[in-house]
């Protein structure tokens, strides 16, 4: 028995795309002699695709789309996932489903039983909870279907379950011996191993074999890492997908496989492949073929930089340099050479002259004060003013550059700096960003060494560094992730040996940054919380830190 994991890369929406890609994967699968082609969750529609779900017309089209693929499919029988109204009176109106494809027709459906509502997770916004999974039979054998958050429901990676139903269990006691996991399971660092770890268990519990297929590419802030798996009934990983690409796999249920002990990638090299892979899919699903950046000479721009050219291709990258009277000639030399080791176009706009008829124009209101933030911002402001205008012209994606340190507590520029259609880094903490610029240049320098080596600095006043005004970047980023990722307040945050003064600074400075990171361009999500749509904090509120 030979059975197809195809793991697919879909635009939400895109019906047409979407379709193709389920058939011509199927069309290999058949000619390989598979009995069985396995898709990813919502494999037909695309995911996530939010309130298009609230459209019926959107609902009908996919309706209308399924029996278009069902009609197309003979000679194998495929698993997909689509979304088909609720059977149940009540609650919402929509279901989160599998279909099994035969013969040219449907020939089962069954849905998805747990929602999950945290993080970028908010599906009982659309769905009500399936009565029942699939179960369906293939020469002789009942295979149990369950949709991504399904098996997400064992009690010793939590503490204790997330929900009083496990619809493993049921399948089981309804004569399951396979079971499959259709899945749109979003990537974050070191949730591979969670996975495989949930699979682990509950192949050895039930002596079954388990097959995850999940989704891979970008769409939107999110990033599917695919990384399909099919793990044996002794719990063994036996093959594990691509990691950020497409794949097709023929697994031969009677055939015997090695076990995979280390399928995981360094963590630079997959971090570095899920920016590519985002940044890539975000440009092309949203029409662009081209981008372009402010090249500062520092790190972040030189880290971005990188990523675009390995999505897009040189020839397709503009890099802009837009010194000041306060930008050094090491800057400068830089970003050039950063732009020369890509390959990359290249353009210097000076902004002394701007920045001159800015201070001039506003003289008549400024002239009894002391020149504080407010002509530093204008620098930033006037160099996103600029960018703006480049992509406007050239149809290109501006792509910010700030990291997620910055974004975090506030150290950032509305208008300026924070300009583009994509936030590349914005879930990169600073420290990180240094990790995988050494990455880069592991085998020859691509960027300049001397970005890694000197003081970070914004180069928006004589003799400016970062550290003027933020703790050291070690020191902040282990605040940050006690606060952003852990949770924890102030009192725990000190206790892990930080000055409570410095905490209760960095945390006030979260909180006031909320309407900054509320008008901030879409960022890649890499961490288990990143700022956007999985994480949710009123801008109005009271001075206490917590």
């Amino acid at each position: 028995m030979k059975i197809a994991i195809c793991q697919t890369n879909p635009i939400v929406g895109d019906f047409t795309h979407n379709i193709s890609q389920i058939t011509q994967a199927a069309d290999r699968a058949k000619k390989a002699g598979a009995l069985l082609a396995i898709f990813p969750e919502m494999s037909l529609p695309g995911y996530p695709p939010q309130d298009l779900l609230e459209k019926p017309s959107f609902v009908r089209e996919n309706l209308f789309q399924l029996d278009e693929l069902s009609s197309r499919v003979h000679g194998i029988s495929i698993l997909c996932g689509y979304v088909d109204w609720s059977p149940s009176n009540t609650g919402k109106a929509l279901s989160n489903n599998a279909a099994l494809i035969a013969d040219g027709r449907i020939k089962a459906k069954g849905g998805k039983r747990l929602l999950p509502t945290y993080d970028v997770y908010d599906e009982t916004r659309y769905f009500e909870p399936a009565p029942e999974s699939l179960l369906f039979d293939l020469r002789g054998r009942k295979w149990g279907v369950t949709l991504c958050e399904d098996i997400w429901n064992a009690a010793q990676f939590s503490g204790k379950p997330h929900y009083a139903l496990d619809p493993v269990k049921d399948l089981m006691a309804r004569g399951a011996e396979m079971l499959v996991n259709l899945s749109a399971s979003p990537f974050s660092l070191k949730k591979g191993p969670l996975r495989l770890g949930i699979l682990k268990t509950i192949a050895r519990k039930y002596r079954v074999p388990m097959i995850y297929c999940n989704q891979s590419g970008g769409n939107d802030d999110l990033l599917f890492d695919g990384a399909s798996m099919v793990v044996d009934e002794r719990g063994r990983l036996i093959w594990m997908g691509n990691q950020f690409s497409p794949d097709l796999f023929i697994w031969e249920r009677e055939r015997p496989y090695e076990e995979i002990t280390d399928p995981w990638l360094p963590e630079e090299e997959a971090l570095l492949k899920g920016l590519i892979t985002g940044t890539r899919d975000y440009a092309s699903k949203c029409g662009f073929k081209k981008a372009l950046l402010g090249l500062s000479g520092g790190l972040d721009s030189s880290l971005v930089a990188f990523i675009a050219q390995q999505a897009l291709g040189p020839e397709n990258i503009m890099g802009v340099s837009m010194p000041s009277s306060y930008t050094s000639r090491m800057s400068r030399d830089d970003a050039r050479r950063l732009a020369e080791n890509l390959g990359i176009d290249f353009r210097e706009i000076p902004i002394h002259d701007l920045y001159d008829t800015y201070q001039k124009a506003l003289a008549p209101l400024f002239h009894e004060l002391e020149p504080d933030v407010t002509e530093e911002n204008i620098q930033a402001r006037i160099r996103g003013n600029l960018l703006m205008a480049l992509s406007n012209k050239f149809k290109a994606l501006l792509l910010a550059t700030g990291n997620k340190s910055e974004l975090a507590v506030g150290y950032c520029t509305l208008y300026g700096d924070m300009c583009g259609g994509l936030a590349v880094i914005s879930d990169v903490p600073k420290t990180l960003c240094y990790r995988l610029g050494r990455y880069i240049n592991r085998d020859h320098e691509i960027i300049p060494q001397r970005v890694l080596s000197r003081p970070p600095s914004a180069e928006l006043r004589p003799g400016q560094t970062d550290q003027d005004t933020l703790p050291p970047y070690e020191v902040l980023d282990d605040i940050l992730d006690a606060s952003i990722e852990s949770n924890l307040g102030p009192d725990d945050i000190a206790a892990r040996g930080h000055d409570p003064g410095m905490v209760q600074g960095v945390l006030r400075r979260i909180a006031f940054n909320e309407y900054k990171r509320r008008q901030a361009p879409p960022g890649l999500k890499l961490t288990t919380k990143a700022f956007g749509f999985g994480r949710r904090y009123p801008i109005a509120r009271g001075s206490e830190v917590f």
